[in-house]
């Protein structure tokens, strides 16, 4: 998921957290579009045809439709063409940020309306011209499968945070909410604010952390699926509140395209580039 990752499970078993991360490593695996051998990658690989795939990753593809197809395309996974043609072609830590080269060749996303799944066979067919980059809610979802399975095994609180994407639940190690820190992006490790949540999860997208040089223009890792370019316009960081981490991060996507006002079942505070700082209506009450 490139990315790092945090671990606290409270209560229950030692062996839990050891289980807690080989099942992080397998999501990895299922999903990376960077392993050859990856469920996802043989999906994007196999246009045309319904292939089966784990739950996790019917999962995965299931919701990144739904999350498609309510917000109107606000949030589209379908965005990987653009993806490799802006140079996103290799695990971040591998590109040159500094090299330049030809400008993209960029397209709208195909979007998800041809994609078809069958949950008796648990298969996913992919139509022609479109593959799926798992980054938009992967991490997120693999934080509230996590969460969910400790829970589920005696564990009586857990934390995940995967690249700084948050999903809590359960007794906290102290206290009776558990306490989130929101980064000020322009003066790290300072935070902007704190979030407080019993159940629940905290996704950041940011322009200002994965960026790179591409045809003479900097360009970064968050697509417009309207136009195939990185999104432009002053917001600089989002930061979402939700019930799952999957939506969190879905919604992170939505307001860099839509604004405060494409949130769906979430809250959000957003910095702009100079620094002002928007919240939404009801944020004040999970943050302090």
């Amino acid at each position: 998921m490139g990315c790092d990752a945090h671990l606290l499970v409270v209560g229950g078993a030692e062996a839990l957290a050891t289980a807690a991360v080989e099942r992080i490593e397998d999501l990895e695996a299922r999903w990376s579009r960077f392993r050859p051998d990856s469920e996802l990658s043989l999906l994007n690989g196999m246009p045309g045809r319904p292939i089966a795939v784990s739950p996790e990753t019917y999962d995965l593809i299931t919701r990144a439709v739904y999350a498609w197809q309510v917000t109107g395309g606000a949030f589209d996974p379908t965005v990987l063409s653009s993806l490799l043609a802006s140079g996103y072609d290799r695990s971040f830590e591998l590109i040159d940020a500094s090299a330049d080269a030809a400008p993209p060749v960029l397209m709208p996303a195909p979007g998800c309306g041809g994609i078809e799944t069958d949950p008796a066979t648990s298969s996913v067919l992919l139509p022609g011209g479109v593959t799926i980059d798992p980054g938009g809610i992967g991490k997120g979802l693999a934080a509230d499968i996590v969460v969910r399975e400790l829970l589920a095994v005696g564990a009586a609180g857990a934390m995940v945070s995967l690249g700084g994407d948050v999903r809590v639940a359960g007794r906290p190690p102290r206290g009776a909410v558990w306490s989130i820190g929101v980064d000020d992006p322009f003066d790290p490790p300072a935070e902007l604010t704190r979030v407080h949540l019993t159940d629940g999860a905290v996704a950041t997208s940011s322009r200002l952390r994965r960026s790179w040089v591409r045809g003479g223009e900097t360009v970064h890792h968050l697509i417009d699926p309207r136009s195939g370019a990185s999104f432009g316009g002053d917001v600089a960081t989002v930061t979402t509140v939700a019930s799952e981490g999957w939506w969190a991060e879905a919604m992170t996507k939505v307001v860099f395209a839509s604004g405060l006002e494409g949130l769906i079942n979430a809250e959000a505070v957003v910095v702009a580039g100079d620094g002002r700082v928007r919240c939404s209506a009801g944020f004040g009450q999970v943050a302090a």
